[in-house]
């Protein structure tokens, strides 16, 4: 064996450690997408950001819109999320729609502050109420998903980690037991 077969033989072996069992053995072919329903405008992202934002309001910390959790949503919607609830994601926001024309008279963006408030109150007694008595193969219901990937993508972010939340970026040893003042911020790290 010469050098330069040995060379390719190695990249073989780690090629396919690295890129994994099953993309190695379906190929690297991408999937074809016909006009995915994921395909957020930016018009539904700044929706997201608002239903974010009245979730998370800007205080004395930044809100969810400062987090920018509408990108965020769209990317975890896109990217790991079960078709099922792609879909009821997706149809939840002309729902939400619909939900404040016929509250309202007038879309989500167009409400005030009390306005967004009150429906998204009322669009979270309705989600209990259908978690309490889904069955497991039913998606979540769309304002569930929401909620979630607000509170995910503020915290996880760098506004809600290192405004909201006590944040460390290189702790020093584990301490187990740390005394808790009431008031005193959660940690991050």
């Amino acid at each position: 064996m010469n050098r330069r077969e040995a060379v390719s033989a190695v990249a073989v072996i780690l090629g396919g450690t690295v890129v994994g069992s099953s993309l190695f053995l379906s190929g690297c072919k991408q999937q074809d997408k016909k006009g995915s329903p994921t395909d957020f405008t930016a018009d539904e992202i700044a929706l997201l950001d608002e239903v974010g934002e009245t979730i998370i309001p800007t205080t004395d910390t930044p809100g969810a819109k400062a987090a920018q959790v509408g990108a965020f949503m769209k990317v975890m919607v896109t990217d790991c999320y079960e078709e099922k609830n792609q879909k009821a994601f997706v149809d939840g926001i002309a729902a939400l729609q619909t939900a404040s024309d016929k509250k309202f008279g007038k879309g989500f963006m167009s409400l005030d502050a009390a306005q967004k408030k009150e429906l998204l109150t009322e669009l979270d007694k309705e989600q209990k109420a259908y978690t309490k008595d889904k069955k497991a193969e039913d998606p979540s219901h769309y304002f569930r998903l929401m909620k979630e990937l607000t509170l995910l993508g503020y915290f996880s972010s760098e506004v809600g980690a290192t405004q909201a939340l006590r944040y460390v970026p290189v702790p020093g040893k584990y301490e187990g037991c740390i005394p808790y003042k009431k008031g005193d911020k959660a940690w991050a790290t």
